[in-house]
C-alpha cells in the first residue's frame, strides 16, 4: 500500500513537527507538575485520541472526496499544500516567543485525560492540520484510500503517545522544571524557523511531484 521512501518521509515530518515545542508539549509538562507522571501520561493519552478522531473526520470526509472525484481529491490535496506553505511562510516571518505554561488546575489522572482529549478535538487548527497535512502522503493508485489514511493516522496517533510519555518521565524532578523550561525557551527560538521549514517543503513536494 506504501512503499518503503513515502512511509519513511511521513515518520520523519512526524517526528520533526514532535521535536517542536508546542501546545501539546507544554500542556503535557503543566500536567505532568501540576497532577504527577500519572497526569502528565494520561494528558499525552488525551490529545493522542484527540488527534485519532481528527484523522477519523479527515479520513471520511476526503476520501468521499475522492470516491466522488479524482479531480476534486487533488484539488484538496493542492489546496492543502497551499495551506502548508501559507503556514510554513506566516512562521518563517513571525517572531519568535518564549513559551507561556498554561494555568492548570490539580486533577486526576481521568480528569487530565478527558480535558486534554477535549480540548484537542475542539481545537480548530488541529482540524485544518490534519486536512492538508494527510493528503499529501495519500496516493490513489496504491489502493484503498480509506485503508491509506487510517494506517497513516494510527501512525500519527502512535508517535505522539510515545513522545508525551517520553516528556513526561524525562520530567522526572519538578525541582528541576525550571531548567528544563530554559531548553524549551531557547528552541522555541527557532521553532518558527523548523516548523516553516517542515511546511513549505511539504508544499513543494506537492508542487514539484510527477504528475
Amino acid at each position: 500500500m506504501f512503499d518503503f521512501l513515502t512511509l519513511f518521509t511521513y515518520v520523519i515530518v512526524v517526528l520533526g513537527l514532535f521535536l517542536i515545542p508546542g501546545p501539546a508539549v507544554l500542556l503535557t509538562i503543566t500536567q505532568t507538575v501540576q497532577n504527577g507522571r500519572k497526569g502528565g501520561i494520561m494528558a499525552g493519552l488525551g490529545i493522542a485520541t484527540g488527534d485519532f478522531f481528527h484523522t477519523l473526520f479527515a479520513t471520511l470526509g476526503l476520501s468521499t472526496i475522492l470516491m466522488t472525484s479524482a479531480f476534486a481529491f487533488n484539488f484538496v490535496k493542492y489546496a492543502g499544500a497551499a495551506y502548508l506553505l501559507y503556514l510554513g511562510i506566516r512562521s518563517m516571518l513571525s517572531k519568535s516567543s518564549e513559551p507561556q505554561l498554561p494555568e492548570i488546575e490539580s486533577a486526576g489522572a481521568i480528569k487530565s485525560y478527558v480535558s486534554a482529549t477535549v480540548a484537542e478535538i475542539l481545537n480548530p487548527k488541529t482540524a485544518l492540520f490534519f486536512l492538508a497535512f494527510l493528503p499529501q502522503f495519500i496516493n490513489h493508485e496504491r489502493g484503498e484510500v480509506l485503508g491509506q489514511f487510517l494506517i497513516l493516522g494510527l501512525i500519527f496517533v502512535t508517535l505522539s503517545a510515545l513522545y508525551t510519555t517520553v516528556i513526561v518521565l524525562s520530567v522526572s524532578a519538578i525541582g528541576k522544571m525550571a531548567k528544563r523550561m530554559k531548553w524549551v525557551v531557547h528552541l522555541s527560538r527557532w521553532s518558527g524557523k523548523l516548523v516553516g521549514t517542515i511546511y513549505i517543503g511539504l508544499g513543494l513536494k506537492v508542487a514539484f511531484q510527477r504528475q
